[in-house]
């Protein structure tokens, strides 16, 4: 796939643009803020149209790149796939959908398929490439590639997701550790103490003992059975309907604490998000501060001062030493008195003295002033500091409680509807279903309980006096019924457990295989073209990459040693991400879809930006590339190497 003709009518910054690019290299130039970061956002929004969602942004893309001094909102883009089919694509950004024609004009758009929410997949179904899967292989957004050597330890950690997964945001350690401990937490294992299926196992256990101590109790007389059958019935329907009622009760009001508590962690958020503005004002204030005293002199110019003192000296020194050598050479006849002559001559070490000290005097209060000038910039350094500390501290404990309140949120709906469900499953044998959702969304709850608990009342104290005609049996009978109804639940509730955990250990044993399945098919491939890419950009240097669960991503040296990769510079980790993304392309999609550098190499040092340049210009033949750059720097090393290219300056 290449990209031939670029249209903008009006898209960001970019107004009546028409941009021509060839089949293989393409140099876009451009200074800084000149728009070449805009006209990557308008490739990718023409093949997977601009989204209003901001996507944790401040500003989504629509509205960043929708011109407020214009209607026009539009532009076209023709390209051709590898089989040489032309399609030009004329969108308006205020539209879902675009107009897509083929190379004789046609209009085709009903010919792919569209999606509710993102429109037109023409692109997804010609490439097979999703706009995140573009974005992660074929495109490198401005600083993407670069990191900072405080955060190289997550680049590794992309680049082993990726060869272990194939997603670099997907870790399968962690996956499994954060299965194992929902395990844990929710069900508990065998040798667990104090958790779910260990608590109601213990439960269920003493159970059975109690029931087996009230099995004695169960030859009930018929005939007192017949009397009070009736009132009995209608007795055990009330309790039932009145424990469903108090359960209800009771997790209502545990999910209305457990909400309470959220909104105490939310007013902390907003508490924070309130004093990390302030600190922010207190930070513009303090660098202005800064400013101020840095530019500040006390009022001395030391150089201007410096150069005025010595003028002076050079100007003295010379008078003196003229007047000195004519009162010696010319007129020592005139002057009889050895003393004044010796006055004369002494008056030039005298000065040299004086000016000498001037100098140490003017030297001694610069010093002064600029040791006083230091010692307040560190002061307001220090306060800086301690402002921008107390910052990251407040924004880590609001993203922490965010955390918290998410992970809440979840937990709190899944245990209240797994309650529920439960209450549901244990009374819908007594009650129907239709009748225990209306008892849930109630107000009146605690009515309901006074009432049918004055119910039950009169019904037991119908059935004591129908009682006292036996021998202290059925009381005994009732614990056993409570008894076995309450096994019931807690074998019910040990099944769902069970149930849950077979499942866990199910996902476990699929995430295994498929884990498996990609460390033995994709990663060797993906680890294979890693090694060839990073030796051929490294000149050798590098030649093979390995990963394994235990050491994670090696990689071996010139001398034969193998060193962990978080060891290699920041440049050369640099040169490993964008190697495998990369080497991913192949991967992908069956089209060769062209690569966009969106100033991706504006940390290189020229040796690297050299290696780099000559390994996509002999690697990608085959393919388009789109290098956008604020420099020449790409331009002359073409020159060098005498490799054609295309250039387009903005």
């Amino acid at each position: 796939m290449k990209i031939n003709k670029i249209k903008i009518n009006s898209y960001g910054k970019l107004k009546n643009k028409e941009i021509y690019f060839k089949n293989n290299l393409n140099i876009i130039y451009g200074k800084n803020e000149s728009g070449k970061s805009t006209l990557l956002k308008f490739i990718l929004n023409i093949f997977y149209g601009t989204s209003k969602n901001k996507k944790g942004k401040d500003i989504s893309d629509f509205e960043k790149y929708k011109p407020w001094d214009a209607e026009e909102f539009s532009g076209k883009l023709s390209y051709e796939l590898d089989n040489k089919n032309k399609y030009e694509i004329f969108r308006e950004f205020n539209k879902k959908n675009p107009i897509i024609f083929n190379e004789k004009g046609e209009e085709i758009t009903k010919e792919f398929n569209i999606d509710k929410n993102k429109g037109s997949e023409f692109f997804y179904e010609q490439t097979q490439i999703t706009e995140e899967m573009f974005l992660a292989t074929s495109v490198a957004m401005q600083q993407e590639v670069k990191i900072g050597r405080d955060t190289q330890n997550i680049l590794i950690q992309k680049i082993s997701n990726l060869l272990g997964t194939g997603e670099d945001t997907i870790s399968y350690k962690k996956a499994v550790e954060k299965i194992n401990k929902k395990q844990l937490e929710e069900i508990g294992t065998e040798r667990s103490r104090e958790k779910p299926i260990n608590i109601i196992r213990k439960n269920i256990e003493k159970n059975k003992e109690k029931i087996n101590e009230f099995k004695k109790y169960e030859n009930i007389k018929y005939e007192i059975e017949q009397e009070k059958n009736k009132i009995k019935n209608k007795l055990e329907k009330n309790i039932i309907k009145n424990n469903l009622l108090k359960e209800i009760k009771k997790i209502k009001e545990k999910n209305n604490l457990e909400n309470e508590k959220i909104k105490i962690k939310e007013k902390i958020i907003l508490e924070n998000n309130e004093k990390i503005e302030k600190i922010k004002n207190d930070l513009e204030i303090n660098n202005q501060k800064y400013k101020e005293k840095n530019d500040d002199n006390g009022g001395l110019d030391g150089k201007y001062e410096r150069n005025k003192l010595s003028n002076k000296i050079k100007i003295g020194l010379l008078l003196l030493g003229i007047i000195n050598v004519l009162w010696i050479l010319f007129i020592p006849h005139v002057i009889q008195n050895i003393i004044a002559r010796f006055a004369i001559l002494i008056t030039l070490p005298i000065y040299l003295i004086i000016t000498i000290l001037q100098k140490n005097k003017l030297k001694n209060k610069i010093k002064n002033i600029e040791k006083n000038k230091k010692i307040e910039l560190e002061k307001i350094n220090s306060e800086k500091n301690n402002l921008e500390n107390e910052k990251k501290i407040l924004e880590k404990n609001s993203k922490e409680l965010n955390e918290e309140i998410n992970k809440l949120k979840i937990e709190n709906n899944f245990i209240y509807n797994l309650e529920k469900q439960k209450i549901i499953n244990n009374y819908l044998k007594n009650i129907k279903e239709d009748e225990i959702n209306n008892l849930f969304i109630s107000e009146k709850i605690n009515d309901e309980i006074n009432l049918i608990e004055n119910e039950i009342s009169n019904d037991k104290l119908e059935i004591n006096k129908l009682e006292l005609k036996k021998d202290n049996i059925d009381p005994q009978l009732e614990n056993l019924s409570n008894l076995e109804e309450e096994l019931f639940s807690l074998e019910e509730q040990y099944n769902n457990l069970q149930k849950n955990n077979d499942s866990i250990e199910l996902t476990k044993k699929l995430l295994e295989k498929a884990y498996e399945k990609m460390k033995n098919s994709v990663s060797p491939i993906f680890t294979e073209k890693l090694s060839n890419n990073i030796a051929k950009i490294t000149k050798g240097k590098y030649t093979n990459i390995y990963f394994s669960d235990d050491q994670g991503l090696t990689v071996e040296l010139e001398n034969g040693n193998y060193v962990p990769a978080e060891r290699l510079s920041i440049g050369t980790i640099d040169q490993l991400y964008l190697s495998l993304r990369l080497a991913m392309l192949d991967q992908v999609s069956e089209e060769k879809v062209s690569i966009i550098l969106d100033e991706a190499f504006a940390y290189y040092d020229s040796e690297r930006l050299k290696n780099i340049l000559m390994y996509l210009t002999t690697e990608f033949k085959n393919r388009q590339i789109i290098i956008l750059t604020c420099t020449n720097r790409e331009k002359d090393i073409l020159k060098q190497l005498k490799i054609n290219y295309n250039y387009v300056e903005l």
